[in-house]
């Protein structure tokens, strides 16, 4: 591969950031646009989801830094309302950034951006640009959208991205063996784990424009959230010549080094104005043990296992989980949610910090409680020993700020407590599908998956237009018998839909063996547990759950 020197790429000044914009047009833009302009843009997109979580958090990472204060060795608490209320501190960005200029070429011949400049193999090998690219898997090239060498061919801008997704997202698995890695063995370096953002079940506030969402997803440090302005460095300040050598004694001192953390050593390879090859390199490993008080943008859970072998309390983040809709886990980001009870004595969850900022700013006054904000879940799903990637995780949800706030537990808790009615209602669904299937002559088991699917897609879209029209004005009671009948409805109606479709098989029956003994199983007596069941599950409080020969 025939390396050139390319020309100078300043990703302050040049377009590469893609955004969409409040009236539905998209473009890019630079760093530098993108904070000037942030009013009139709706989001930072990307070619995959995960990069709108890196490009976001490299944007934030530049105003913890432009906001420190090295005189007070901190930063300043009222900022954050006038910020949001006034517009971003633009003046102080552009002076932190031109203190840093030459550090953003994404071609310069020391520096380069977030690269490393002299990285290479000892048989100076390169590779093209698909181990960056985490939409076209290496192995599995007939599976994407990308086709011929073209493909392989990048923009700078593209490149660039897709770098910034590489130190925050890239698989495990081996790299190439840099010189300078004390860890190569035999030319390749052994695997050291995902990449530090692909370990987080990232959650990020989205407001109505690019504004609000910068300014929602700062978290101040103090109460929530540590840091220490004149340690917690992203990689554009440190002053040691980047090499390829791991860092075991690097830790991070608050988010900016976790938003900009450098999981591999990277050197981009251009060509006639294009990039067209990389070296991927191992670069500093991270473990996530208790590390909530730097990063804010997942929840964590605690671990016994990790809790024995560490000797000490011990939360790890939590990830969202495949096929999962992000509503079905709401009680893991609400702090008045009852699955943040203690065990033992120990909180078995802990709320991404930007929640619970988020709620002390509406006890402060800087935000109305009725304001409505999107949360999008945003995380990877890892395969093969996490060496490759499964599927992508975008998810929203809209909800008003008063049930992140701790004034309104009750909130959190009805939306909670709506989730396991949801859970436990399509459990019955599976349960009578696999009756009939059992009494059609079945095992049931594939007929339970399919109707577990189809009751969950069917609650889908109710309960998220549900939560969305709680406010601090809704009588949490009033909700949760809304949402009862709401799902009762539902799931007797998708119950409905299978008994009608039993075979004439299923209404003579068989006998089955189940945990209390052997029985005749046929679709009316399958239909009539269910609709017990699903009576007890949705009765108020107030209400007796309808014996057998009461359903009809």
């Amino acid at each position: 591969m025939n390396e050139s020197a390319p020309a100078r790429f300043d990703l302050l000044e040049e377009p590469w950031l893609p955004v969409r914009y409040l009236d539905g047009s998209a473009g890019e833009v630079s760093i530098r646009t993108a904070f000037r302009r942030a009013a009139e843009i709706r989001e930072i997109t990307g070619e995959l989801p995960t990069q709108t979580f890196a490009l976001t958090r490299l944007l934030l990472a530049i105003i913890y830094r432009a906001s420190y204060d090295p005189d007070a060795a901190g930063w300043h608490e009222e900022d954050w309302g006038t910020w949001w209320r006034g517009g971003l501190p633009v003046a102080d960005i552009d002076d932190y950034l031109d203190e840093f200029s030459d550090r953003f070429d994404l071609f310069h011949p020391e520096r380069p951006f977030f690269q490393v400049a002299d990285l290479r193999t000892a048989k100076g090998v390169t590779k093209d640009t698909a181990p960056l690219i985490m939409d076209l898997p290496s192995n599995m090239r007939l599976f994407t959208n990308r086709a011929g060498a073209e493909s392989l061919r990048l923009s700078p801008g593209e490149a660039a991205r897709w770098l910034v997704n590489a130190h925050a997202f890239d698989p495990s698995g081996i790299r190439s063996g840099a010189v300078g890695d004390a860890r190569v063995k035999n030319g390749k370096g052994s695997p050291i784990g995902v990449a530090w953002s692909g370990l987080l079940g990232g959650v990020l506030v989205e407001g109505r424009n690019l504004h609000e969402t910068l300014v929602q997803n700062f978290v101040m440090p103090g109460t929530y959230l540590e840091a220490d302005g004149a340690t917690d460095l992203p990689p554009w300040e440190d002053e040691h010549p980047d090499s390829a050598a791991e860092r075991p004694d690097l830790v991070p001192h608050g988010p900016t080094r976790l938003f900009t953390w450098q999981s591999r050593r990277v050197r981009l390879v251009a060509e006639d104005r294009a990039v067209v090859g990389c070296v991927l390199a191992n670069g500093d490993a991270l473990r996530p043990q208790n590390l909530q008080r730097f990063e804010p943008h997942t929840a964590w859970r605690h671990s016994k296992e990790q809790t024995r072998k560490l000797r000490k309390t011990t939360y790890m983040p939590r990830e969202h989980a495949a096929n999962r809709a992000f509503w079905r886990g709401i009680g893991a980001i609400l702090p008045g949610a009852p699955s943040a009870r203690k065990i033992d004595g120990v909180d078995q969850n802990e709320v991404p910090s930007i929640i619970e900022f988020l709620g002390q700013r509406i006890l402060n006054g800087d935000l109305d409680e009725n304001h409505h904000v999107h949360l999008r879940a945003i995380g990877v799903i890892y395969g093969n020993s996490v060496s490759v990637v499964d599927d992508v995780v975008d998810d929203r949800i809209s909800l008003a700020l008063a049930l992140l706030s701790t004034a309104h537990p009750e909130l959190a808790t009805a939306a909670e407590d709506a989730v396991q009615l949801a859970d436990d209602g399509v459990r019955a669904l599976r349960t009578l599908a696999g009756n009939l299937a059992q009494a059609a002559g079945g095992d049931g088991e594939g007929a339970r998956a399919r109707a577990e699917e189809h009751g969950y897609s069917s609650l889908d879209g109710p309960y998220r237009a549900w939560l969305a029209g709680l406010d601090a004005q809704s009588v949490p009671a009033d909700a949760l018998a809304e949402w009862r009948g709401i799902a009762r409805n539902t799931l007797r109606a998708l119950g409905g839909d299978l008994v009608r479709s039993a075979s004439p098989t299923a209404w003579v029956g068989r006998e089955v063996t189940s945990r209390i003994g052997t029985e005749l199983m046929n679709t009316s007596r399958a239909e009539i547990r269910f609709l017990r069941k699903l009576n007890a599950i949705f009765a108020n409080d107030t209400e007796q759950p309808r014996g057998e020969d009461t359903v009809s």
